[in-house]
């Protein structure tokens, strides 16, 4: 009974593996075709080694209405990277504010981060992009990254891990001399790393598909970020360069499945940890 139940779960495991992956073979296979055979819809599920020089002249070479690949690739990361380490970096310190030190309106300041999680990104966006704009850091990589910065969600996990540690451990650090970023560095930052890491990986993927705030904040297209790039480039004026499309869009996976590759343990053990 217990092998029939492994065999069907292993089963239903490949099934959802196969659906998730044939996509992005297919479009891995056929970026390697023509721009044409693509068009009159010739797809394949297997790469033509002489079309493997797409790749190249995709990272390289102007598409059309944006740059080359590289450069958006670098924007997206660098905009990734900023959004997921400061997310993280503002958390920390908000929810430790929170936890630990008691001031005024201390709970109220917490409700009202926390009462942002039921406002979607929609309904900010018009008054956040006014807040840029008065700021003058409309297309800019700052306008680009600082208004998605602040995060309640990981403000909220990192409340709760924090509570997790007994006040009396803070009162003997404080007896022993630490100061609160002494104590912030030698003791709750170790204790939270699997999180930091859980939450790192899911930020950083966040950042990387964002596709309206910079659509909206960015118009030069040395700010591309490479999925409006791939936007960009299918045109509707003129014949769509499919196979430049689809060898941008496998560009695009690239360094997310890196980074959740990487720290795939630290990404789990971070998920389990915040179950116990």
């Amino acid at each position: 009974m217990k092998g029939r139940t492994d065999w069907a779960a292993h089963i239903v495991l490949c099934i959802g593996v196969a659906a998730f992956l044939l996509p992005i073979w297919l479009v891995f296979a056929s970026s390697t075709l023509s721009a044409a055979a693509v068009q009159r819809g010739e797809l394949t599920f297997i790469p033509r080694l002489s079309g493997f020089g797409v790749y190249y002249r995709v990272l390289t070479e102007p598409s059309a209405g944006t740059g080359p690949a590289w450069r958006m690739l670098m924007v997206s990361a660098s905009m990734a990277l900023a959004i997921a380490v400061g997310k993280i970096v503002i958390s920390v310190l908000s929810a430790y504010a929170i936890a630990f030190f008691r001031f005024p309106f201390r709970l109220t300041a917490f409700w009202i981060i926390f009462i942002t999680l039921m406002l979607p990104v929609e309904v900010r966006i018009i008054p956040t992009y006014m807040v840029m704009s008065e700021l003058g850091i409309i297309n800019t990589f700052t306008g680009l990254t600082v208004p998605l910065i602040a995060s309640a969600t990981a403000t909220l996990l990192f409340r709760q891990t924090f509570l997790a540690v007994p006040d009396e451990l803070f009162e003997a650090a404080r007896m022993d001399g630490a100061g609160p970023l002494r104590f912030l560095w030698d003791i709750l930052l170790p204790v939270s790393s699997a999180n930091i890491a859980a939450l790192f990986v899911i930020l950083f993927v966040y950042g990387w598909n964002q596709y309206l705030w910079p659509l909206l904040v960015a118009t030069n297209p040395k700010l591309d970020t490479v999925v409006i790039g791939i936007v960009k480039m299918i045109s509707t004026e003129s014949l769509t360069q499919w196979n430049r499309v689809m060898a941008t869009a496998v560009l695009a996976l690239a360094p997310p499945i890196v980074v959740v590759l990487a720290m795939q343990r630290w990404f789990v053990k971070g998920l389990t940890e915040g179950e116990k």
